[in-house]
């Protein structure tokens, strides 16, 4: 026997080993987005394949799908052809990135073949299963456009960011990796201008700076990408005209760790979607900012059947889109899978495998997308100064296409600076600094932006450009982000009684029952501290009165009118935009209904409600919406569905009611000015971070 577990004891060590001798074999440079071994892949290239137009002076890039031997990659390996004539250049390779650059200007209006060959090899001396090879075709024009930084992780101004962050930036176009480093992508303390330590990546048209440790709590922070001759530079030596600088702040607290899985949010094609158009592509939104080098067609995959399409993917914003090289069979099945490989800027992976499926129909997609909606709309004056600036579309766009040189704002021939996010079917600018009271200006989004089969935009019914007038003066928020004082330590609180159905309710955070003694959870429940009539849960009914008061006295804002369905009053994927919304009576989730932060972390709602809120649908965030800044306002009772997950503080009037299974990620504050009862069933609540 002892001789058994001495030997059971070997083979552990023998195995515990062997996973760190392989796992460093596995990395991908600073975020570790390798390939484990599988044989590499090319995962984008710029131009794309297919590409017409292309600017005589660009260069041809390639984004593999993990580390690569920089040796094995030369003018024998990564070659350009125009015909059956070689074109001389070179070749570099700088991250997960290959560069050639031609000797002379290529010859306008040619079709150009470029091929990276077998001999092509990863670290681990992988080779490519088969030469990969594509064409693009050249226009008549040389790029002189500078590039642009279209968006940030974090977004300017953001407060309350995890000190496990790392930043990322997506760019208006494919870069020369070569000028997007630690010289040109720094991060300092604003205060004290020390610089942080950390290393760069850059893959397709996205960079990430990764300090080397956990940054300081409640410190604010300045990024900077540097512009000008000696900063970052597109594919065709363009320079960023300038600088580009952002700051936030950590949150104030050591623990504020971001150890949340990322969640795939929406696909198109939908799951089980049917007659889906053959030369469409693939694409995926998650809930949050991914390591772009963990995004790769190794871990977002398309089959038909087990036959693996062949493909490429790129990353920008919050969006992957997976590319195949020829259009998708006619009445076809074909599944989908974004593997657990893909992780958040964290680190922290997807928590299971993303699978959806749907079948081809028999014909293409030769319908151009239009605008459908605009926020301001045309005309529209009194426009808040610190307003973003939104466009819907009739259908999910290429997010590489929606930048913000396509998606622009004036005042007059001036251009406001600012980032664009695109996410699903809507894309909103944020200005860089506040508008200017009492201006005019016009926003617009180009044909350049396509959909996902490559159809240029068109007119529609909704003017595109649109104008849009700001208040006289300058009229600052009025939603406060947060009114609860010492109510927002807590998970429940109750001014009745609190019952419960069910062992295996949990309650993250503290419990209160003021006054009332009718308490129906178990102290095994309750991941906190449980105040009855105590001084604590005095002062927090106290300042519960205080928060339901403060948002019922908001002005009110966009009408809801009695027993609407939110969900489908803002459906998916562009969902609801931060705001107050007013109901003079009941109001409904009866369709899932996504918050749509557009990429501001400090975008809040308010919900007044007349009477009574029910939900028998799930609230999603998106985009950067955080469950700390939604809240409910009942004035009577609120409902939550069964099974359903729910994000946003309530604050009733009187009763809540939570249904088998449902799940809180907020809190739930009832009786506000009635009696107040909660009802539990097997539920689980948990407290925003602050």
């Amino acid at each position: 026997m002892k001789r058994f577990k001495v030997e059971k004891a070997y083979l552990v060590f023998m195995f515990i080993l062997s996973v760190f001798i392989i796992l460093p074999g596995c990395g991908g440079g600073v975020f570790g987005g390798g390939h484990w071994d599988k044989p590499v892949t090319v995962s984008f290239t710029d131009p794309a394949n297919g590409a017409a137009g292309v600017f005589v002076n660009t260069r041809i890039s390639a984004t593999f799908s993990g580390d690569m031997d920089p040796a094995t990659l030369t003018t024998t390996t990564f070659t350009v052809m125009q015909g059956a004539t070689a074109v001389p250049g070179t070749v570099t390779y700088t991250g997960v990135t290959a560069v050639f650059t031609p000797t002379a200007v290529l010859a306008p209006n040619t079709v150009y073949t470029g091929t990276i060959t077998t001999g092509a090899k990863d670290h681990s001396a992988n080779q490519l299963a088969a030469d990969y090879v594509w064409s693009f075709t050249t226009g008549a024009r040389t790029d002189t456009t500078a590039p642009t930084v279209t968006g940030t992780v974090n977004a300017n101004g953001t407060t309350n960011v995890a000190i496990n962050t790392r930043i990322g930036a997506t760019f208006s176009e494919a870069m020369d990796p070569a000028t997007v480093t630690g010289a040109t992508f720094t991060l300092k303390e604003t205060v004290a201008g020390t610089a942080v330590a950390g290393g760069v990546t850059y893959s397709g048209v996205s960079a990430a700076f990764a300090p080397s440790a956990n940054l300081a709590p409640s410190t604010r922070y300045t990024v900077t990408i540097k512009g000008g001759v000696n900063g970052a530079k597109d594919l065709a030596g363009n320079p960023m005209t300038s600088d580009y600088v952002w700051s936030w702040t950590t949150a104030a607290t050591g623990a504020a760790l971001d150890t949340t899985s990322p969640t795939v949010t929406l696909t198109v094609p939908a799951n089980a979607a049917v007659g889906v158009l053959t030369n469409s592509k693939v694409s995926a939104t998650f809930s949050e900012a991914m390591d772009p080098l963990t995004i790769t067609n190794l871990i977002f995959t398309v089959k038909q059947g087990a036959t693996p399409v062949s493909g490429t993917v790129i990353y920008s914003g919050v969006t992957a889109v997976f590319s195949p090289a020829t259009a998708l069979a006619a009445s076809t099945t074909y599944t989908a899978t974004i593997s657990t490989v893909a992780k958040d800027l964290a680190g922290n992976a997807l928590a299971s495998n993303h699978v959806w499926s749907f079948t081809t129909g028999a014909a293409p997609d030769t319908t151009r997308p239009t605008v459908t909606l605009t926020a301001p709309a045309d005309a529209a004056v009194g426009v808040l100064t610190n307003a973003t600036i939104s466009a819907n579309f009739s259908e999910p766009m290429d997010p590489l296409t929606i930048t913000n040189l396509v998606f622009t704002v004036k005042q007059g021939v001036t251009p406001v600076p600012g980032a664009v996010i695109y996410s699903g079917s809507s894309a909103v600018f944020t200005p860089a600094a506040e508008l200017a009271a009492g201006t005019t200006y016009t926003a617009t989004v180009s044909a350049v932006a396509e959909d996902l089969a490559g159809n240029a935009l068109a007119s529609g019914l909704v003017p595109n450009p649109w104008t849009f007038t700001t208040a006289a003066i300058v009229i600052p928020p009025v939603i406060p982000p947060s009114a609860l004082g010492s109510a927002a330590a807590f998970g429940i609180m109750a001014t009745s009684a609190i019952t419960n159905t069910g062992a295996a309710t949990r309650i993250n955070g503290d419990v209160s029952l003021e006054p009332g003694t009718s308490n129906g959870l178990l102290p095994v429940q309750v991941n906190g501290t449980i105040h009855i009539n105590d001084t604590v849960s005095h002062q927090a009914r106290a300042d519960l009165l205080a928060a339901y008061n403060t948002y019922k006295s908001l002005p009110p804002g966009t009408t809801v009118s009695g027993g609407a369905d939110l969900g489908a009053l803002y459906p998916g994927p562009a969902g609801i935009p931060p705001g107050t919304y007013t109901s003079g009576s009941t109001m409904l989730v009866s369709t899932p209904l996504i918050l749509n932060a557009g990429g501001n972390a400090n975008a809040v709602w308010v919900f007044q409600i007349g009477s009574s809120l029910t939900t028998s649908a799930n609230v999603v965030l998106a985009n950067g919406a955080q469950a700390k800044n939604v809240f409910w306002v009942p004035t009577l009772d609120g409902t939550v569905g069964v099974g359903s997950t729910f994000y946003g503080t309530i604050i009733s009037g009187r009763d809540v009611t939570v249904k088998t299974g449902a799940v809180i990620n907020g809190r739930i504050l009832a009786g506000a000015t009635l009696a107040g009862t909660i009802a539990l069933d097997t539920n689980t609540v948990n407290v925003p971070a602050p």
